[in-house]
This record gives C-alpha cells, sequence and structure tokens, in this order.
C-alpha cells in the first residue's frame, strides 16, 4: 500500500536586543510539537540578523527532530520494537564535564 503525507513546518523569528528566539511548530496530526532555538550576536561581531535567524531556526529545528525521534523512539518501544541505543553527544559548546 502507498500512501503520501505532507506535514507543514512553520518557523516563527522573534528579536530583541542582540537576541534572536525561534520557534518551529509541526503538526503531525497526533500531536502538535515546538522546538526552540536562540542566537545572541557577541558585541565584537557585526550585526548581521539573517545570520542570527540562520542560527536560530537551525537550532529550533534540531530541537523539533530530537523531538520527533523521541516520539518515534517511544512508538517503537510501544510496537515492541524498542529503538537501537543512540549515543549522547553535545554539538556544540563545552561538555558536561568542564562545566
Amino acid at each position: 500500500m502507498t500512501t503520501t503525507a505532507e506535514w507543514k513546518v512553520r518557523v516563527y523569528l522573534f528579536e530583541e536586543g542582540g537576541t534572536t528566539r525561534a520557534r518551529a511548530v509541526l503538526d503531525t496530526g497526533n500531536a502538535p510539537l515546538t522546538g526552540h532555538g536562540t542566537a545572541r550576536c557577541s558585541p565584537e561581531d557585526v550585526d548581521i540578523p539573517v545570520i542570527g535567524d540562520e542560527l536560530a531556526a537551525g537550532r529550533a529545528l534540531r530541537d523539533l527532530a530530537g523531538q520527533l525521534i523521541q516520539v518515534a523512539d517511544r512508538d517503537l518501544v510501544g510496537a515492541g520494537a524498542p529503538p537501537p541505543d543512540r549515543p549522547r553527544r553535545a554539538a556544540y559548546g563545552w561538555t558536561d564535564a568542564l562545566a
């Protein structure tokens, strides 16, 4: 059986005082998921708003993707097929060991 589904993601950007916040919303028909992302312009850097938009939106989409994979993992467990172990690692920034 062949099926087609279309899920739309809406990305909302908010700027305030050198900080860009993004919210990415996906409604799969079961329950909406919302990812969040933030980007801040360093005082030493040239303020180029589009870069903040790209970073905040990318981070919100990455957060949304993680949530969607968690939902799929729970559904796999419910279907009797536990998901594979996935190593957790930081993509950017300091590791917890240095905090």
